[in-house]
């Protein structure tokens, strides 16, 4: 069963950036705004080695992201947990879907090693 519905996917799929939150293995939070791109219903955002995200996804792999808009007020949020990809043929797939959304990426390619892939499994979202 899907987290999202199909209004929710069309939505997340016509924006890319959220607000993109973790916390560490003593519940500290921590958010940033970060790009994204789809990939299904998961979420799919690069990261840097030496980040505050990253260090605590490390710890405790439960995030939660919003995507909103103010004008009109719409929004959605999502709880799920996240994969850390670092190699191998699924973060491969997954490099190419981000290639395919961001110019910039395209413009300043990496590979394998260079910079961790995360991939977030929605277990719930909550739309406005």
């Amino acid at each position: 069963m899907s987290a999202l519905t199909p209004k929710q996917l069309a939505f997340l799929r016509a924006h890319e950036l959220c607000r993109f939150a973790t916390a560490s293995k003593d519940g500290k939070p921590h958010v940033v705004p970060v790009i994204y791109a789809m990939d299904g219903e998961n979420v799919v955002v690069a990261t840097d080695y030496g980040t505050k995200k990253l260090r605590n996804l490390k710890e405790n792999r439960s995030v939660a992201l919003v995507v909103d808009e103010y004008h009109p007020n719409r929004a959605v949020m999502i709880e799920g947990e996240c994969e850390i990809l670092e190699r191998g043929e699924e973060y491969m797939r997954l490099l190419h879907v981000l290639f395919e959304r961001f110019e910039y990426y395209r413009k300043n390619s990496w590979g394998e090693g260079d910079s961790p892939i995360l991939k977030v499994k929605p277990s719930r979202a909550v739309s406005w």
